[in-house]
């Protein structure tokens, strides 16, 4: 057969790929915009039920938590069928999820509905969105990525004065059944996601298997004939090679070498970190301005500036992330972003009027575009885009944990002190340690990752190695010359021999 039969084609970098970038955009930008875009209705969710702060605040927490935690089960879906049917079924569950929650009479029901079904649906939309980005582009990624996260805040700045005119018209509870009637179109964006390489994977799949099965029965057939000779226990045998499938099985969806990676492991230990800080100052925004006496239209404007400079700066970190300058270090410029995430919540409590809560929503908006542009770009660069899907998995399970406890913890700060301030200081403070971190260990990994590109070069490389022998073997010769001057040692030389022999 020819080399390259039973190949997937390289990515194309164009073509139908801006196609799935569209997809992507749609997609992201409801996994990411929506849960902040809910916020709109809390003040009034909360005074219907009669709940606290933190007890409202567990409906964006859980449905992010659910978004980010579900990640393995979309991994896994996504290598079994396939982006597309992911991202269609994901759509479909967020519509359910939603309607579902337009007859909830409890906080509770609440919490299911919108919280584990429609996030489960925007955990289904976001992972193989940026796992079709990652196989349709190689050169133009970080564009690529950059153009798909801007879906966020695209629909953040539409969601945010929609679900306020929504309100006014119809309640949230008919604004719910409209919102999911909206999210359907998921299912529009899924179907732009077409496979690539997928008409070879089948076949490879059902050699293997058919391979698998007929190396099984020789076995067990050389293991009953050895049994009928010999007393062997052939089914602790069998026993121990159905466990050998199984972790094989579950290493081809969630490769678990990856928590020996350095790269991989500083990366997750800072964003788990970071997430707990990330999401919990849009999720109180709009309601601090209402609190602070601003009214509705205004304070969702405020979601909607954020919505509008982020919308430029995602496209725009793309852009110099794949810059010549930026790229082979990405890193350092992915840690700045998260600690200038961090220094705009310190600087928030400053803000005492609408004037600064303004000020205060640009900068947060570009730091916020900042991060999410380059947050799977930099994963990306780390592992690899064969180890991506699974990493994505890995990732987004153990930030769920933070994202889930963020915003109650910001809601608790706030029930307790009455002031919106502390929350705000303790997600700058958690966010300029993550980026801090971040940088430290980056920086130790870069070098770390020099010395031993040297050290395997050298090892590599037989020029090195014939070059240091032949150094070595000229030095000695420079150092023991050959010439005349040796004469009288090696005439003592043979005498002693001579007297040695004698003896």
């Amino acid at each position: 057969p020819p080399d390259n039969a039973g190949r997937a084609p390289g990515p194309p970098d164009g073509g139908w790929g801006w196609a799935v970038v569209l997809g992507a955009f749609v997609s992201i930008g409801f996994a990411y915009a929506f849960p902040k875009g809910l916020a709109i209705f809390f003040k009034e969710i909360q005074d219907f039920f009669d709940t606290s702060y933190s007890e409202i605040a567990w409906i964006s927490s859980i449905m992010l938590a659910t978004t980010y935690g579900a990640g393995p089960i979309s991994s896994i879906l996504v290598n079994r069928y396939g982006s597309r049917p992911v991202v269609m079924f994901g759509g479909l569950l967020c519509g359910i999820g939603m309607v579902s929650a337009a007859f909830c009479t409890s906080i509770l029901q609440l919490y299911i509905c919108v919280g584990f079904i429609t996030g489960l649906g925007l955990a289904l939309n976001l992972q193989p969105s940026v796992i079709m980005i990652g196989k349709y582009f190689l050169k133009r990624r970080p564009i690529a990525n950059g153009l798909a996260m801007a879906g966020s805040p695209v629909m953040l700045c539409t969601l945010a004065p929609l679900n306020q005119f929504l309100f006014d018209n119809f309640g949230w509870r008919g604004s719910f059944l409209i919102l999911g009637a909206i999210l359907l179109n998921c299912c529009v964006a899924g179907a732009l996601f077409r496979p690539i390489g997928a008409a070879t994977a089948p076949v490879k799949a059902q050699v293997t298997e058919e391979g698998k099965d007929a190396l099984k029965e020789e076995v067990t057939k050389v293991a009953m004939e050895m049994s009928s000779t010999t007393n062997i226990p052939t089914e602790v045998k069998m026993e121990e090679e159905e466990e050998k499938d199984c972790c094989e099985k579950i290493n081809q969806y969630l490769d678990f070498s990856l928590f020996k990676h350095r790269g991989f492991l500083i990366y997750l230990i800072g964003n788990v970190l970071m997430f707990l800080g990330f999401f919990a100052p849009i999720v109180f925004l709009a309601p601090y301005a209402k609190h602070i006496g601003i009214d509705e239209y205004s304070a969702a404007f405020l979601l909607s500036i954020l919505a509008i400079v982020d919308m430029f700066a995602r496209p725009a970190t793309g852009i110099i992330a794949n810059s010549k300058w930026v790229r082979p270090r990405i890193q350092y410029f992915f840690s700045f972003s998260i600690a200038f995430n961090g220094t705009c919540h310190l600087l928030c409590p400053l803000a005492s009027g609408y004037t600064g809560l303004v000020v205060y929503s640009v900068f947060f908006g570009l730091a916020f575009g900042m991060v999410c542009a380059m947050l799977f770009e930099t994963l990306m660069d780390l592992v690899g885009a064969a180890r991506f899907t699974s990493a994505v998995g890995l990732v987004t399970i153990a930030e769920c944990c933070t994202i889930l406890l963020g915003p109650p913890i910001g809601g608790i700060l706030i029930d307790t002190f009455g002031d919106y301030k502390y929350m705000f200081i303790k997600c700058g403070a958690v966010m300029v340690l993550a980026g801090t971190f971040l940088f430290i260990m980056n920086y130790y990994n870069y070098r770390l990752l020099a010395k031993e590109k040297k050290r395997k070069a050298k090892e590599e490389d037989p020029k090195s190695v014939r070059t240091e022998n032949e150094g070595r073997n000229n030095w000695n010769k420079e150092s023991m010359p050959d010439g005349p001057e040796l004469e009288p040692l090696k005439e003592e030389q043979e005498e002693l021999k001579k007297e040695v022999n004698g003896t």
